[in-house]
């Protein structure tokens, strides 16, 4: 909170006879009050218990006595559809959810971003206040918090409860955004940009997504949804997604919402949001194939461009072979907040240390 300085401007009297008055109060009224005086700290005393006694303390302005600066509370009622206006260029959205402790791999994943030029286009879902706070502070309008909030203290652990409830928000967030009529890519932050990935989304396809597998695949892959694999389901990755305003992506959407419904979290079945995302990619491919509505176009996005962490960090064959191909990165098939750090440390992919410069927030 910002320092408070007490100002009072000298007495001025309106007698007739200024020596009328006595000594004492005549050199009382000369001496301006400051806060560090001993009248100064009694009227601040006072105007204190003043506040105490007429004020509840749930009625005084947020940000009084408070770390959060006033100016910042104004992005509580910021919403969905107005954050969506602000930040969309040609229509386009790309969105990521984002809770404190992850700020630092955001503010890497946003140098990448800036780096191809689309950062402007970025919209930060904020999943706790301090986020939307910091966020917004430093670039006025890219965060956005839609309630309810999460608990993001437990919202890390893969596997935990707070990480299913963290992570089933998504596909609500992205049906928010595509029936309000806009183009969307999702990204999780632990990945990097080292080419523009827009040039793959080709066609009007409604879902483009990548493999989550490791196994190496042609160059000239199908771009069909791969089949099943054992488990009996695919093994596509929730965390790239890139999704036209289509009926074709609405349907994806909904019916993924329906899936988490349908298998929610629990102690002896620890599901998170990624197998859901599969049942409903091969649900509606299959629901279309029966009926006389148009099919759900699916795109499988080139492994080269948009591998998988457990491809990309565990074949330095494949990624000599394909050097310079590769666009986005994921860092997944590893847990822990260092472990990753690490990684990209080891492959100079973490960028927030040198260039921090680079991204819309600076450092935080």
């Amino acid at each position: 909170m910002s320092s408070v300085f007490l100002h009072q401007r000298p007495i001025q009297t309106t007698l007739s006879n200024p020596s009328s008055l006595s000594p004492r109060f005549s050199n009382f009224t000369q001496r301006p009050i400051t806060i560090f005086s001993r009248t100064g700290l009694l009227v601040l005393l006072s105007l204190m218990v003043i506040l105490g006694v007429f004020l509840p303390w749930s009625e005084l302005p947020e940000g009084l006595f408070s770390s959060t600066r006033p100016a910042l509370t104004k992005w509580r009622s910021y919403t969905l559809a107005q954050a969506a206006s602000f930040v969309a260029k040609n229509g386009t959205l790309i969105v990521c959810a984002v809770s404190e402790p992850y700020l630092p791999f955001l503010n890497n994943w946003l140098i990448g971003i800036a780096r191809q030029r689309h950062h402007e286009k970025v919209l930060v879902i904020a999943e706790d206040y301090t986020t939307l706070y910091r966020v917004n502070e430093k670039w006025p309008g890219h965060a956005v918090l839609i309630p309810p909030v999460v608990d993001t203290q437990t919202a890390h652990k893969f596997g935990s409860q707070g990480f299913f409830n963290f992570t089933s928000r998504r596909p609500r967030h992205l049906l928010n955004i595509v029936e309000l009529g806009y183009n969307v890519m999702y990204n999780d932050v632990d990945m990097v940009w080292l080419a523009d990935p827009f040039p793959y989304l080709e066609g009007n396809h409604d879902v483009y997504f990548t493999d989550d597998m490791a196994p190496v695949k042609p160059l000239n892959h199908s771009h069909d949804l791969p089949p099943p694999n054992k488990k009996g389901r695919t093994y596509i990755c929730s965390c790239m997604i890139f999704l036209r305003p289509t009926p074709g992506a609405k349907l994806v959407l909904k019916t993924w919402i329906e899936e988490l419904d349908a298998q929610p979290w629990s102690r002896a079945k620890k599901a998170n949001d990624q197998p859901a995302f599969n049942w409903a990619l091969m649900k509606t491919t299959k629901q279309m194939e029966h009926s006389k509505e148009d099919k759900v176009d699916l795109y499988l996005l080139p492994q080269a461009a948009f591998p998988t962490g457990g491809l990309y960090f565990k074949n330095k064959t494949w990624v000599k072979e394909t050097k310079g191909m590769h666009v986005i990165i994921h860092n997944n098939y590893i847990l822990g907040f260092e472990k990753k750090i690490k990684r990209f440390r080891d492959y100079g992919f973490w960028l927030v240390d040198d260039y921090y410069s680079e991204s819309p927030l600076g450092r935080l």
